[in-house]
């Protein structure tokens, strides 16, 4: 699972310095590891659907958990850097693309993921709103793509549309948590969103 390391903060922290050891591309990889300790979210064989895969660590950790030849589809407005098998990666900005495009022949997918977040600005009422448009449009595609019980993750920076995004998300799965996990920067205003068991079947 070698591949180009990336990190966005600017110090090699523990993190860090353990995803390289490790093989995987980001140190973003062990804030999905400590959710999916939590919820559950894979199964053996899962079809995965993770918007805004670059550099790939949440991509090689599917891989990991959903075990060999499960279905991974990634989208990204850049290519990743190293292949992964039986990953399908579309190139693409996830406002042009459709839902259907995505799911292609696999059917309906069982995970899907958004690490998105917007090219910030430092003015943070600029980002929230980017955040928040980044993660309604995941959550739009998890509602279009998703089987019956399906689960979504998804990145989103707290703003003033925070808690009507929640309630909104409660109205459609079963279970919905927020998450702040331990490899997320102690400055960040970042939160994941844990919805679990899609209550309806994709559109």
């Amino acid at each position: 699972m070698g591949s180009k390391l990336s990190d966005r903060g600017k110090r090699h922290d523990t993190f860090y310095k353990r995803a390289r050891k490790e093989g995987f591309a980001a140190r973003s990889v062990f804030k999905l590891e400590e959710i999916d300790k939590r919820y559950r979210l894979f199964r053996r064989g899962a079809r995965v659907l993770d918007l805004g895969c670059r550099p790939g660590s949440w991509l090689q950790y599917a891989a990991k958990v959903a075990g060999e030849g499960a279905p991974l589809v990634g989208v990204d407005r850049t290519p990743l850097d190293f292949v992964m098998p039986n990953c399908r990666v579309v190139v693409g900005d996830v406002f042009d693309l459709a839902p259907a495009e995505l799911v292609g022949t696999l059917g309906a997918f069982d995970v899907v993921l958004s690490d998105m977040a917007p090219d910030t600005s430092g003015v943070r009422s600029a980002d929230q709103a980017r955040s928040e448009a980044l993660f309604e449009r995941a959550y739009f595609i998890a509602e279009q793509t998703l089987a019956p019980g399906g689960n979504f993750v998804g990145k989103l920076f707290q703003g003033p549309d925070f808690q009507k995004l929640i309630k909104h998300a409660r109205e459609q799965f079963s279970e919905v948590r927020t998450v702040k996990p331990e490899g997320s920067r102690k400055e960040s205003i970042e939160q994941y969103v844990v919805a679990l068991g899609l209550k309806r079947s994709a559109t």
